[in-house]
């Protein structure tokens, strides 16, 4: 087999068009086969695969830098950079990562876990080259989901500007996770529908390539020409591109590999900057990703023969999938709330919600900080919104938080995914930060369920909450068993769970509830436990008072201890005349890495072995 020699990507130089067309299908069996082990993204790799072997045939990396928008649609790339065996270890603890990344090859010049970097990260190492007079070539490869990202537009708007041998490819498969929506993909759809022009247009830059020797004053001429004849095939339609400063061609078959092998060849040569738009089809080569790409985006392991996923071990239903329920109740019952996400509709929960009210219901496209102003006028103007997103992309709307919503006191809920550890994805998606970074911000309230029932309750709190913003937090995980209370949801208020005057007190925020209900029942440690409920506001009342009856007190939160509620809780306690022993479990302050949940939960120090260990420690026991 080909794939067998490729170790490096000078080895692909080498081969004919036909031995690239044969390696291209032994990848694509190579990523499936690998994936459906493993899990991963697998439509958007199996779409690049054409396109990532171009690339490496025509320009010489290392040395020229290609860099990745969201290097989950890298894996081709991994495999004929050296990576061709570890990529069975895909996404695995000590494994490789699902994304690009820096300490793991040179041929990863910049690691990207979150859409829309690869224009401004690009463009640096241009500015770089420049100034080290350096000449190599540096290609950001963009999705177009990412033309979403208002970063992306930052990068562009500066790129054209500055004027440098600069080359972004346009991956165009009208997907980023489920299918994009907005203007930019209306304006697309139209390029793609314009082909007499661009057909006439790349002639011309093949004219330029053959005849001028790349003499400027001819470019400049032919580039007269070319807007003459752009208005004569188009009209009054301007090429949004091309008035950044970039010179745009395309658009091109994606799985054409000879015709993108002359157009790399082609550009190669060029000074300037160049927008090369291509179209491909996500899922490409297997059936059932082609079908369904959006369920084929992102997954565990799968049968390839039915293109079912395994079932998880535990059948137990999870938040997202209570929240997608309940949001139907609360819709039902507030005509004036709204749901609002980022591109997520899927992996939110809100396709039910989608479906039943469409009028209320807005997917906003990979652009979060617009989602959080978004919702902030739609609150300002008397309505309840809900924006759901997750805690690792929440982040980039951080100031929009602050700003338009925290500062004005609006009442919208933000319905956090994915808080905590979420697994194989690894340090990129991990929502480890969200308590510490909101819990610093004026006027929030921020709670995390222990069950079912308590995040059903949380919602119906936050759809009856118009006092100012409010966040739910909750993992990506299974929901465990209910527990046995019935108090009611009031602002600020945490419960008891165990009151049976022990020497040890655990202060539990969601999850962690579960793990001192494990270490109890199948250890029978005696300790008592409280149910935080708020991260902020905390039951300053019901710490004071535990400040002076317990010798030994725990907080488990599942996020940073950095900036957590351990560290305003050991002050409230010591306000309170506190003598005791305290301890925190929760999340060092480094990055943590890929790999199964459960492993990671282990290996952070997230357990019941943890827990024991700690109490044992606080009581004096060897």
């Amino acid at each position: 087999m080909i794939i067998e020699k490729i170790n490096s990507p000078k080895d692909l130089k080498s081969l004919s068009i036909e031995e690239l067309k044969i390696l291209a299908g032994e990848i694509r069996s190579y990523i499936i086969e690998v994936v459906s082990g493993t899990g991963g993204h697998l439509a958007p790799s199996l779409g690049t695969v054409e396109l990532t072997l171009a690339l490496h045939y025509v320009f010489d990396t290392p040395d020229d830098k290609i860099i990745f928008d969201v290097g989950h649609q890298a894996y081709t790339h991994k495999i004929i950079t050296g990576r061709r065996e570890a990529f069975k270890n895909l996404r695995k603890y000590k494994g490789l990562s699902g994304f690009t990344n820096r300490n793991e090859s040179e041929y990863d010049p910049f690691g990207a876990g979150h859409v829309g970097t690869a224009v401004s990260s690009a463009l640096g190492f241009a500015v770089s080259r420049d100034i080290k007079g350096e000449k190599r070539k540096v290609i950001a490869i963009v999705g177009d989901g990412g033309l979403t990202a208002g970063i992306s537009y930052e990068g562009l708007n500066n790129a054209g500007f500055l004027n440098r041998d600069f080359i972004v490819v346009l991956n165009d498969n009208k997907m980023s996770i489920d299918k994009n929506i907005g203007g930019i993909a209306r304006y697309l759809a139209r390029i793609t529908a314009s082909k007499e022009y661009y057909s006439f247009k790349s002639g011309i830059w093949n004219f330029v390539d053959k005849v001028t020797n790349h003499n400027e004053k001819v470019i400049k001429f032919i580039k007269r020409a070319k807007e003459s004849v752009k208005n004569l095939f188009i009209e009054s339609h301007t090429i949004f591109f091309e008035e950044f400063g970039f010179h745009y061609m395309g658009p091109y078959n994606g799985h054409n590999l000879e015709e993108l092998i002359d157009v790399f060849r082609l550009v190669k040569n060029l000074k300037v900057p160049v927008f090369i738009h291509v179209i491909t089809e996500k899922g490409k080569g297997y059936k059932k990703a082609e079908e369904n790409p959006t369920l084929f985006h992102g997954l565990g392991p799968f049968n390839i023969e039915s293109g079912k996923m395994d079932k998880p071990e535990n059948s137990r239903p999870k938040y997202t999938a209570v929240f997608a329920e309940k949001m139907l109740d609360i819709g039902n019952k507030h005509d004036d709330v709204i749901a609002i996400t980022a591109a997520m509709p899927q992996g939110t929960g809100l396709v039910k919600f989608r479906e039943q009210f469409p009028d209320r219901f807005f997917d906003v496209g990979i652009a979060e900080q617009h989602a959080v102003t978004f919702a902030g006028g739609v609150a300002a103007d008397g309505m309840h919104p809900f924006v759901a997103i997750y805690s690792t992309f929440l982040q980039r709307a951080f100031d929009s938080v602050i700003h338009d919503i925290a500062l004005q006191n609006l009442p919208v809920v933000f319905c956090i995914d994915r808080a905590g550890v979420v697994g194989e994805d690894g340090p990129t998606h991990h929502g480890t930060f969200d308590i510490a970074y909101l819990r610093i911000i004026p006027n929030i309230a921020l709670l995390a369920p222990k069950d079912a029932k308590e995040f059903e309750d949380m919602l119906d709190f936050a759809a009856n909450y118009y006092e100012g913003p409010i966040a739910i937090r909750y993992p990506r995980d299974v929901i465990p068993e209910p527990y046995d209370t019935e108090n009611k949801i009031s602002l600020g208020k945490a419960e008891w769970i165990i009151n049976e005057k022990n020497d040890t007190v655990v202060l539990a925020l969601g999850s962690g509830n579960m793990i001192a209900r494990e270490l109890r029942n199948k250890n029978s440690v005696k300790f008592d436990m409280v149910n935080l409920r708020f991260a902020k506001p905390l039951d300053k009342k019901l710490i004071t008072d535990i400040a002076k009856k317990y010798k030994n007190v725990i907080v488990i939160e599942e996020g940073n201890v950095m900036g957590g509620i351990g560290e305003e809780i050991l002050k409230i306690l010591y306000d309170g005349g506190f003598i005791g022993h305290f301890a925190i479990m929760g999340f060092d302050d480094v990055f943590i890495t890929y790999g199964s949940r459960k492993i990671l939960l282990n290996i952070s120090g997230f357990s019941t072995d943890k827990l024991l260990k700690t109490i044992d420690e606080l009581r004096g026991n060897k």
